[in-house]
């Protein structure tokens, strides 16, 4: 379908992150990563702890974070943190984004994957969908020149499980809903307890950074879900600045991977056509591939992108007894979409599409695949060859050096394998970037525990590349990190 408004390339100050590659950094990662494979299946694996150190929270003064020599950090907005509008900082922090640019001023949205439900958290100047679903929105401000955390305040709530999501080139936050409870659902993830929502869930909405005043308003944008980009368990969207189609990642064990294509550039709400993608000649992409392997792609129409569950799960499905979630993806495979293992996190650059499947390939470690638009194929940049070398990618982002950042979503204990952030760089080299080393002793916020095993999330850079934020998903922490990147492999 064409779009009805060509995308003009003109200076903005709500950059989305990634325009920042030139074609030379692009032909550089493509070369890179066809090498990666070959050095790791070699035995270059990366050592765990290699040129890692404790290193003190600017913040709290606690050795919160492992990483390189010369790297430092901030943290703020933990969990139990009041914010600026007076609501307290809720738990479970995950998909992040730069979204807003205003000189030093950052403002950053961020997702809180939170699935209880109850009474929403509220704010004067935030927009609310469901008041019984206790997900949403938090946004952050802070000064990339002072390196200092400003501001925090809710922007969006009522929703449920927010888990990530993406920036949009005209400076908005897309957040997506991992879950399709609606009301009077019993929740096969919570022993069939029966949830008291209000409304349907399993959604995308799109949120405009800024309270109320900075956007000459005096009420909240409204809250609503753009039922045409499917109702499903989603992951993350990346939007294509070209053409403004946004992919969307699925993550479930049968997974699609989706593209939405607006009947209008930059207007999602105005209605557009949501499709799935076949990788022809492979129906099931969750086992394992050599590196470097190039599939051709097409797509299919989702006739009914709004249906949550297949209707043969529902025949018997009574008093609020659920459906099997695969509604959109079963109409998807019925005309030739290709199955995925959980679709996690997905980024756009370079005119490409990155993103991972979390326990992907041979050893179910995980996959970093690339789609390019213009050609329609899909490669397999990185499979992890075992779980020591990477184990469970799940978000992503690429550093405007052109590295790609992965965080870490594992099954590993502490005593083993802490949660790690990895770098995927341009030369082919697979290295650590970070380690969760959180274990507290009710320092900060009466939190008490080992929290190592607690994932990584919502990985994002500012726009001049300079500072790394990144989340500990639990107890809920947002870190900002700094340092000499030249250095590393991002």
């Amino acid at each position: 379908m064409l779009l009805t408004r060509p995308f003009v390339n003109q200076p903005t100050r709500r950059k989305f992150l990634s325009d920042n590659f030139s074609a030379a950094t692009s032909f550089a990662v493509a070369a890179a990563f066809t090498g990666l494979g070959g050095r790791l299946l070699h035995g270059e694996s990366p050592h765990r702890t290699s040129g890692l150190r404790d290193v003190a929270d600017e913040t709290t003064g606690l050795p919160l974070l492992r990483l390189p020599e010369g790297f430092r950090y901030r943290t703020f907005g933990w969990t139990g943190d009041r914010m600026s509008d007076g609501v307290i900082t809720p738990k479970a922090h995950d998909g992040m984004g730069v979204v807003l640019a205003e000189g030093n001023l950052l403002t950053l949205c961020r997702n809180h994957e939170i699935s209880d439900d109850g009474p929403a958290w509220k704010s004067a100047a935030a927009g609310l969908y469901d008041p019984m679903a206790q997900g949403g929105c938090t946004q952050l401000v802070f000064d990339s020149a002072k390196g200092e955390w400003l501001d925090s305040r809710v922007s969006f709530s009522g929703t449920s499980r927010n888990c990530a999501g993406g920036v949009t080139p005209w400076g908005t936050w897309l957040t997506c809903e991992e879950s399709v409870l609606g009301p009077q659902d019993r929740d096969p993830y919570k022993g069939n307890q029966k949830r008291c929502f209000e409304k349907t869930h399993g959604w995308i909405f799109e949120i405009v950074p800024g309270d109320a005043k900075r956007l000459g308003s005096t009420t909240p944008t409204a809250a609503k879900p753009i039922k045409g980009m499917g109702r499903f368990v989603h992951e993350a969207v990346a939007i294509d600045r070209q053409t403004g189609i946004v992919y969307e990642t699925e993550d479930r064990e049968t997974s699609g991977f989706y593209r939405y294509i607006p009947d209008t550039y930059g207007d999602l709400a105005a209605g557009g056509r949501l499709e799935i993608a076949e990788v022809i000649g492979q129906p099931d992409l969750r086992g394992g591939f050599a590196n470097g392997t190039t599939f051709d792609v097409r797509w299919h129409l989702i006739d009914d992108p709004t249906q949550a569950h297949t209707p043969e799960s529902l025949v018997n499905a009574t008093d609020g007894q659920f459906g099997d979630e695969l509604g959109v993806f079963k109409q998807g495979a019925a005309k030739g979409g290709s199955i995925f293992s959980r679709l996690e996190g997905c980024w756009f650059g370079n005119g490409l599409v990155y993103f991972d499947a979390t326990d992907g390939g041979a050893a179910k470690a995980g996959q970093i695949w690339q789609y390019d638009p213009q050609q329609e194929t899909l490669t397999l940049l990185f499979e992890s060859p075992d779980k020591p070398t990477l184990n469970m990618p799940d978000n992503l982002c690429v550093s405007p050096r052109g590295g790609i950042v992965l965080c870490e979503d594992n099954d590993y204990g502490a005593n083993e394998y802490p949660q790690r952030v990895f770098a995927l760089s341009q030369d082919g080299r697979l290295s650590l970037l970070a380690e969760n080393n959180v274990r507290l002793n009710g320092e900060k916020n009466g939190f008490t525990g080992d929290f190592r095993t607690k994932e990584w999330a919502g990985a994002t850079f500012s726009p001049d590349g300079q500072w790394l934020f990144v989340n500990l998903q639990t107890p809920g922490i947002t870190c900002a990190i700094t340092g000499p990147w030249e250095d590393t492999l991002v």
